[in-house]
């Protein structure tokens, strides 16, 4: 029988693998042992398949986000500004991303103390590709969860194919592509978190929730959807629990009044039926759920689930509203300059990029890309889905266009949740008495990683099939050649291109936005020629200093304060 179609719960998983172990310890020395050293070598194997997985895209994400560095790829100032507050906690300083403002502490941008765990290796290493390899390792990483559970639910087969669809799918690669982003660190916590989910573990399903909210500020709120999901499952159980505890009875006052010939009225005990026998289901059995007594829900002394972990559950989901509400209101403007939040102008639209809300179809085109490519819209069988909702909340009532789309890092948060959601609608659909839905679930998960396969041929990763990859050009060397004209702890304006190849050796402000500091150095990116004459522009920008003309070599332009400023 496939693995899928007699799903073990968690509880009595351990039992069952002493058991199988057993069987199988047997059955090798029957047959001297061959037998035996197969099936090791076969468990081995697919135990080590999440991990395998792990490695190889290890492997793919940071040759594609390092490729994208050493060919001056990078999109945004983002790199930089989280690799100056990761510099700042290295030297145990405050985390101060000058990009944003002189002197601006990140915390009061947005509230992820978490990137303070990269600090120690970006001491030892301080370079860009330090972010960008740790990225790599925390999304890699998320791999294992979700290959190991699908595997463990699903059979190998399907195991693999979920791993190779979540590792492939498009809101990761996305987000590898797109420099480094801290959201990196929710990938393994979710992804973890909703395996335990799946296994009925739920203490560490609640405890891997936790740091959520140490990742960014409206995290909080999905380790409250996580909590919320948690309460739900384990009433469901304790639903279960309570239906097999009462076909246990009915089948043992069967038993006993027919099946054992005891007549009514004779002592159970002697016909080896009775408590002295300790069978399973009786209440002194230490094996099953439940105490015996009426109303707790539970065998042999112990509390259900929906008892013991249920309230836990509701003081998680407070947990994590609390902590977002306290970084949007206190925590991040106590170290924001103007004492507020600066993003709420993108919910209410006041200055916002866009003065509407989301067009319809622009929702229906993002939900179905979040959905269809990578669960087949089955996910939405699985209460799962639950925590994706905060995430797909803000992003739609939001008036900034930026986050409505597929592009970008946003949608990267959302894969670990849809595809556990996939694994989880899987199982249960497959005791569906709808037989096209339990063909439709067997099959998902082949067709998931078939789809992820082909949209990865217009996806980042295709680029590493690409022998140009992983050259570095005339025109890169002769730019990196430029920028090596500015000393080591020079202080720098610059835009995009140069950022992230001067922050970890000069301090460096956003052109246009030094706020009163005259930097010794100016570095821009001009190939498009927006600044027009480099240093009538440098004159705009600070009209008290003189600037001269260093290097202008490939679009790339280096000026040096000669004059003026302070």
């Amino acid at each position: 029988m496939d693995r899928a179609e007699a799903v073990i719960p968690a509880q009595e998983a351990d039992a069952e693998a002493d058991a199988v172990a057993g069987a199988g310890a047997g059955a090798a020395k029957a047959a001297g042992g061959a037998g035996g050293t197969g099936l090791r070598l076969r468990r081995f194997g697919a135990g080590a398949d999440p991990y395998v997985l792990a490695v190889v895209f290890f492997a793919a994400y940071t040759a594609l986000s390092v490729t994208r560095y050493r060919q001056l790829l990078t999109m945004s100032w983002d790199l930089g500004i989280f690799e100056q507050a990761i510099k700042s906690y290295a030297h145990l300083h405050a985390p101060v991303a000058d990009l944003k403002g002189p002197g601006f502490n990140i915390l009061g941008d947005h509230f992820s103390p978490i990137t303070a765990l990269i600090a120690p290796f970006y001491r030892v290493f301080p370079t860009p590709v330090t972010l960008l390899v740790a990225q790599a390792l925390l999304f890699a990483v998320s791999v294992i969860p979700v290959t190991r559970v699908a595997g463990l639910l699903l059979g190998r087969g399907r195991g693999l194919a979920i791993g190779v669809a979540y590792a492939l799918s498009w809101g990761v690669q996305k987000a590898v592509q797109f420099d480094f982003h801290e959201i990196a660190f929710a990938m393994p916590l979710l992804a973890f978190s909703l395996e335990a989910v799946l296994r009925k573990r739920w203490a560490a399903a609640m405890w891997w929730a936790v740091p959520l909210v140490f990742v960014k500020e409206d995290m909080g709120v999905t380790a409250a959807a996580i909590g919320v999901i948690v309460w739900w499952r384990t009433r469901e159980e304790r639903g279960a629990e309570a239906v097999d505890a009462a076909r246990a009875d009915t089948d043992h006052g069967t038993d006993t009044g027919a099946d054992t010939g005891t007549a009514p009225g004779e002592p159970a005990a002697e016909s080896g039926t009775g408590p002295a026998t300790a069978g399973p289901g009786s209440a002194t059995d230490p094996g099953t759920e439940g105490d015996g007594r009426t109303g707790h829900g539970a065998h042999g002394g112990r509390l259900s689930d929906a008892l013991r972990f249920g309230p836990w559950a509701i003081g998680l989901a407070g947990f994590g509203v609390a902590m977002s509400a306290l970084a949007f209101a206190v925590i991040i403007p106590a170290f924001n300059k103007t004492g507020g939040y600066d993003y709420w102008n993108k919910l209410n639209g006041n200055g916002a990029p866009m003065p509407g809300h989301i067009p319809f179809d622009t929702a229906a085109h993002t939900l179905l890309w979040i959905l269809l490519p990578t669960t087949g819209l089955l996910a939405l069988r699985s209460p799962l889905i639950l925590a994706a909702l905060p995430t797909i909340g803000w992003r739609f009532v939001s008036h900034d266009d930026h986050y409505w789309g597929t592009d970008w890092h946003y949608s990267a948060v959302l894969m670990p949740v849809v595809m556990l959601a996939l694994v989880d609608a899987a199982v249960t659909s497959r005791r569906s008495p709808r037989p096209w839905l339990r063909s439709y679930a067997s099959g998902l998960p082949a067709a998931a990683a078939g789809a992820a396969l082909a949209l990865t041929l217009t996806l980042p990763l295709a680029s590493l099939s690409h022998s140009a990859t992983y050259k570095v050009d005339a025109r890169t060397k002769a730019i990196e050649h430029t920028l090596d004209e500015i000393p080591d702890g020079a202080t720098v304006e610059a835009n995009v291109g140069p950022i992230s190849h001067l922050v970890h050796r000069t301090t460096v402000y956003w052109v246009g936005d030094t706020q009163g500091v005259t930097p010794q150095y100016i570095a821009i990116d001009n190939t498009s020629g927006w600044a027009g004459d480099p240093v009538t522009y440098a004159k705009q920008l600070h009209p008290a200093a003189t600037y001269s003309m260093v290097a202008d070599n490939q679009g790339y332009v280096v000026l040096h304060l000669t004059s003026g400023g302070r």
